[in-house]
């Protein structure tokens, strides 16, 4: 694979803009799921080459995006959890059709190899790749952002990464200083709450 066609890190987090305000402070959902094992292990795989692991931090797998999207597939976005499915099952189909195996078990190579025919919309049996990609790639980024309440950015490492501190209802003198970074408040606006799996 040409080096300028892989999948970054930085290309993802550049992304990071657009993630809109309401996915940091919506309705807080209750922790029901969507997705049964094998097609969160095809969830995680694939978010995994979205953004992995590090030298800056952890990856989105191990800041819980496939949690906070396997909870909003069963709540908020219940409606789109049948083209959800069916994207995943071509994620699926390409890995068998092209590598004879799972898309999971491929190896990271092979997997940024479909990822990026998926994003080119040059995915081979999967008219729909293209548009599946983006809806993954922005659901991740919600859940590497979002309020740990939903289930993602457990620890607060997507707000560490992003130098976010956190909600506030007040903000004291010395917090408003431009020559000092704010210190991270570490709190859901919710409560203290980081729930798990």
């Amino acid at each position: 694979m040409n080096r300028d066609q892989r999948i970054t890190r930085r290309t993802v987090l550049a992304t990071t803009a657009f993630v809109p305000l309401a996915a940091l402070t919506a309705k807080a959902q209750a922790p029901a799921t969507a997705l049964a094992a094998e097609q969160l292990k095809t969830l995680e795989a694939f978010i995994d080459r979205l953004v992995p692991s590090d030298e800056n931090g952890p990856g989105a797998v191990e800041m819980g995006a496939a949690t906070y999207i396997d909870r909003t597939l069963a709540t908020a976005n219940a409606a789109e959890k049948p083209a959800f499915l069916e994207g995943l099952a071509g994620v699926e189909s390409l890995a068998r059709s092209t590598h004879n195996s799972p898309f999971a078990e491929l190896t990271p190579e092979l997997r940024d190899e479909l990822l990026t025919a998926m994003e080119n919309g040059t995915a081979q049996g999967f008219p729909n790749a293209r548009a599946f990609f983006n809806r993954v790639r922005r659901l991740t980024l919600e859940g590497m952002f979002s309020d740990p309440y939903y289930g993602g950015n457990k620890n607060f490492a997507g707000w560490d990464l992003i130098r976010y501190p956190g909600p506030r209802l007040a903000v004291a003198p010395e917090d408003q200083k431009m020559s000092t970074p704010p210190k991270p408040y570490r709190r859901s606006a919710y409560g203290n709450q980081t729930q798990t799996r």
